[in-house]
């Protein structure tokens, strides 16, 4: 096995042991009620995997938001990445450009709390949708970038698994720990922050960090234009 690939499946083994309440490691846990199968965990390990070994150690860009959100991370494993772009119906992602090879989904298209949408085509966010999509306008090539959460696991409200909830200031500690393990493979990468809490995070902690507009709750064009104003250099 290449250094590259044991060092990834090491820091993957690290992620895969946190658990905390009210919060869910795609990487660990499994819900019989939303989960395709109780291997789950180990489908979103292979995908992270696969997503991250083209990158590590010569990615230009680390860009980080706030935590997975349930309709992205949460069922893929990959960070600000949402399961119809790994399935072939998102409109502007194309799968192989998260990564090559075979892509499944993890969540469950019989469950009753997914709407008839999300049973036929899986999970869309609209945020990560906005990432990609300014990735791609600027020609920035995906294996350029690593997509990350501060928290990179899915904090929820207690007993609701699909919903999303701020990161406590202990999570957002946590998620550094697993930013510095990130970090000290990619010590030349431009770190992005997406959103105000990603920034001040890795701001208090030291971090060069360029700062962009979340693209929720109307953002979505401030976002790109600050993000073509980074890679454009101004």
């Amino acid at each position: 096995m290449e250094e590259k690939e044991t060092q990834v499946i090491t820091w993957i083994n690290q992620l895969s042991q946190y658990q905390s309440i009210n919060v869910f490691n795609p990487w660990r846990d499994y819900n019989p009620e939303l989960d395709l199968a109780a291997d789950s965990y180990l489908v979103r390990q292979k995908q992270l995997r696969q997503y991250l070994l083209p990158r590590w150690g010569t990615a230009k860009y680390i860009i980080v938001a706030e935590a997975a959100g349930y309709q992205g991370a949460r069922f893929t494993g990959i960070a600000i990445t949402c399961e119809r772009m790994l399935l072939g119906y998102h409109s502007v992602v194309q799968a192989d450009a998260v990564f090559l090879g075979s892509k499944e989904r993890t969540s469950n298209p019989d469950s009753s709390l997914l709407n008839e949408r999300q049973k036929e085509q899986g999970f869309l966010e609209p945020t990560d949708t906005v990432v990609w999509k300014a990735l791609l306008e600027n020609a920035v090539r995906p294996e350029e970038a690593i997509l990350w959460n501060i928290f990179p696991f899915h904090p929820h409200k207690s007993g609701q698994p699909l919903t999303n909830r701020t990161p406590t200031k202990d999570e957002l500690q946590v998620g550094l720990f697993y930013m510095g393990g990130l970090l000290q493979y990619h010590p030349k990468a431009q770190i992005i922050a997406v959103g105000r809490k990603a920034a001040d995070t890795l701001q208090a902690a030291g971090y060069n960090v360029l700062v962009t507009r979340h693209p929720a709750n109307g953002g979505a064009r401030l976002y790109a234009e600050q993000f073509k104003k980074i890679i454009q250099g101004r």
